[in-house]
């Protein structure tokens, strides 16, 4: 005979651990959090609606890993530390097994970052994951995106573009080989923060944003709120394997158009790039320079030939894009 769990059953049973870093954590009205002398605490929150960001019926453990894994991106495109999070989950039903799940990958990424969940809440409704993440960065380290500076090289983590072939093949868009999709599958399903990257890069970068909306379209965020402009060397934009098969067109655009890879798109003195690299190695992330700051405002692109590359890749917005 199968027993009903109600909501504080659920928090009890899968989300509710003792406290290692919060003075106070799940089960009060707030949770209670030390900020050490010298620190500033940086706050993100991201959303997850089902049909809109994750597919419906997704595998639950991959879910709880990315839930957290994009909010984590957030921390890691600032140089904070991670230090805490909280979670808003709206469930249609108390479902043990998907709730063990999603639990358990979601907890397991916690523990690998060193983040621990405080507090929260739940409800009945459609599926609906929201979380803040906390952590903590020195003020004069924070990865702003108003310091990019004329002269600056751009750089990017990992190989951007996987995440939305994954996508594109889900869709009937094209067909991958099935070697080809596992892979792209996982960097869809189960992002990797690059919370090492950002604390490795802090004192050498200036200005960094995770590529979550597409690769041009959060570059300009850096943009306006640097108030300068960008040459870019699409051919230079680091592509998998899997990537590199596509037709030139289908490349660029995953590459630079889509979101969801959550790499760290950074720029940073030109006279530091043996800097960037040895804080890419000690991060265990490959990078990549792909273009240069400029003073004049505008985005320019070109490929390995010196070709101007038209700049029609529009980047994901919630209200606009399909």
């Amino acid at each position: 005979m199968s027993t009903s769990l109600g909501e504080f059953d659920l928090i009890a049973r899968y989300f509710t651990r003792p406290p290692v870093r919060a003075a106070l954590g799940v089960g009060d009205d707030c949770a209670l959090l030390d900020v050490p002398a010298g620190q500033q605490l940086a706050v993100s929150t991201d959303m997850l609606v089902e049909g809109r960001h994750f597919l419906p019926g997704a595998d639950p453990r991959d879910l709880g890993h990315k839930a957290l894994a994009v909010n984590l991106s957030d921390l890691a495109a600032m140089g904070a530390e991670p230090l805490a999070f909280t979670l808003a989950l709206a469930l249609p039903k108390a479902d043990a097994a998907w709730l063990g799940a999603f639990s358990a990958g979601l907890l397991a990424l916690a523990d690998t970052h060193g983040i621990e969940l405080v507090g929260g809440d739940t409800t009945k409704g459609p599926l609906n994951l929201c979380l803040t993440v906390m952590g903590l960065v020195p003020p004069p380290s924070a990865l702003r995106r108003d310091a990019a500076r004329e002269g600056d090289s751009i750089w990017v983590s990992g190989t951007p573009g996987d995440a939305r072939l994954a996508l594109g093949s889900i869709r009937g868009e094209w067909h991958l080989a099935a070697k080809d999709f596992d892979r792209v599958r996982a960097r869809l399903d189960r992002p990797s923060p690059r919370v090492a990257l950002g604390l490795a890069l802090r004192g050498i970068a200036r200005a960094a944003i995770d590529v979550s909306d597409g690769l041009l379209g959060d570059l300009g965020h850096v943009l306006h709120a640097s108030r300068v402009g960008a040459h870019i060397a699409v051919d230079d934009v680091p592509a998998s394997p899997a990537l590199r098969a596509q037709p030139v067109e289908r490349r660029r655009m995953c590459q630079l158009a889509g979101g969801d890879d959550y790499e760290l798109l950074f720029t940073a003195p030109a006279q530091q790039r043996e800097a960037v690299l040895a804080a890419a190695q000690a991060a265990h992330t490959p990078v990549a320079c792909i273009g240069q700051i400029t003073a004049a405002h505008g985005l320019a692109l070109h490929d390995a030939q010196g070709r101007v590359v038209a700049a029609h890749y529009a980047a994901f917005d919630h209200f606009r894009s399909p």
